[in-house]
């Protein structure tokens, strides 16, 4: 059964040091920056996190990485004009990354759970990101091996949930969110409001509650900010 937490602060805290975190949200479309506010507070450090980007200006995701909380990002998009955090721990040698084509991100997300064992993609064939790793010729084309990308914990944002657990999104916030929920061995979630059983359309049900272990209400979440040169 889902819990249901009374605070952001207690629904991560169980988010041990050294633990891989799946953080959704495309920019800052569908980020949970409440739940990423009370990862900074609750100390933990040492962290892998998976996420597209690597953090906009000063709040969510860049305030975890500004606070020394990240050891490694896995994503597809690291570097952009307010990117300054990631960026300079990057320099300065106190943060990893694992660059990931964000297709490759999303089906090696998805094929975690999914249960499957690994894939061929054409996608990094022939530059730096194939180094190293198995590579198949298929009808004439080559095909680089990719395994799939597992987390101890997933922090989502989704726009409703029921008392069981099961999950809407709002729009483009559904984004990584359901990939990932289904990825971590536990997916927390915030939430704009908890309903009874039965309120959800089970049509747009995206999420099933199987894959939802802890969430919390957030009745009016934070915003995290458009990147600069957003929309131009």
């Amino acid at each position: 059964m889902v819990s249901i937490a009374g605070t952001a602060a207690e629904a991560v805290a169980g988010i041990p040091d050294g633990a891989t975190v799946m953080i959704g949200g495309f920019g800052p479309a569908g980020q949970p920056v409440e739940l990423i506010d009370a990862l900074v507070g609750s100390g933990a450090t040492s962290l892998t996190v998976i996420n597209n980007n690597a953090g906009n200006g000063d709040v969510g995701l860049a305030a975890l990485i500004r606070a020394g909380r990240v050891r490694k990002m896995v994503c597809s998009f690291p570097r952009q004009a307010d990117s300054r955090h990631f960026d300079q721990k990057y320099r300065d040698g106190e943060i990893e990354l694992e660059l990931v084509p964000q297709g490759n991100l999303a089906e090696r997300i998805r094929a975690a759970g999914a249960g499957i064992g690994a894939f061929y993609t054409p996608t990094g064939y022939g530059t730096p990101l194939a180094e190293g790793k198995e590579i198949r010729e298929i009808d004439g084309r080559h095909y680089v091996l990719e395994y799939p990308l597992r987390a101890d914990y997933a922090l989502v944002k989704a726009h409703q949930a029921d008392e069981l657990g099961n999950l809407v999104y709002r729009k483009t916030a559904r984004n990584f969110g359901p990939v990932m929920a289904a990825a971590a061995v536990t997916t927390v979630v915030q939430v704009e409001d908890v309903v009874p059983v039965g309120a959800l359309n089970p049509e747009i049900i995206v999420t099933p509650c199987i894959y939802v272990d802890c969430i919390v209400r957030v009745p009016a979440p934070a915003r995290a900010p458009e990147p600069v040169g957003a929309g131009q």
